[in-house]
């Protein structure tokens, strides 16, 4: 059935994106501001990808897998977390302790999603689901990840309708925010 295209070379790609800018995190001095901006591009690039699973992905398990909504409401149970954990980081000034403890909290949370996704979600959805539908989801995916929001929410939706609701009315506002106050910039 499914080829290794559409929605699941999408999230991969995302994926391997803050895999990259998490390493370049544990890279940076610790409390530099270098790595308060890189944290805030992992926030911003999470917070897009996550909002794309829940409209995309979930929807395709719910229909396709046959253990479809124990693996949605797994994945949206760790999203909350990651949110959490990323709202928290918000609140913490970096060069303290706490932070570092946020830090690395977040990246267990997001090593975790990674690696249940990929080794487990993936397969069974590329193996049930049709080339089109995969591949029209991840368009789909590509599209909402460009005007999602950048910000954790204050407490993340837990339905695909709720979260396209959300990101249509949060995502414009956090990009301005985000230019504003040069979040993710040096």
């Amino acid at each position: 059935m499914g080829s290794d295209s559409g929605i699941i070379a999408e999230l991969a790609t995302d994926h391997r994106g803050v895999q990259n800018l998490l390493d370049r995190v544990r890279a940076a001095a610790p409390g530099s501001e270098e790595r308060a901006f890189l944290v805030e591009q992992v926030s911003t690039r999470l917070v897009r990808h996550l909002t794309a699973e829940q409209e995309h992905l979930h929807p395709l398990l719910h229909r396709y897998v046959v253990d479809g909504d124990a693996w949605t409401d797994r994945l949206a149970t760790g999203d909350r977390e990651i949110e959490r954990t990323l709202r928290s980081l918000e609140a913490v000034p970096p060069h303290t302790e706490e932070y570092v403890r946020l830090l690395l909290s977040l990246t267990e949370h997001v090593t975790r999603h990674v690696v249940e996704l990929e080794q487990q979600v993936f397969p069974r959805l590329q193996a049930v689901s049709p080339d089109a539908v995969l591949r029209d989801a991840g368009a789909g995916a590509h599209r909402t990840e460009a005007v999602a929001p950048t910000r954790p929410r204050p407490a993340a939706p837990g339905s695909p309708e709720p979260t396209r609701l959300t990101a249509s009315v949060r995502g414009p506002w956090d990009r301005l925010r985000d230019r504003v106050t040069r979040r993710g910039r040096p």
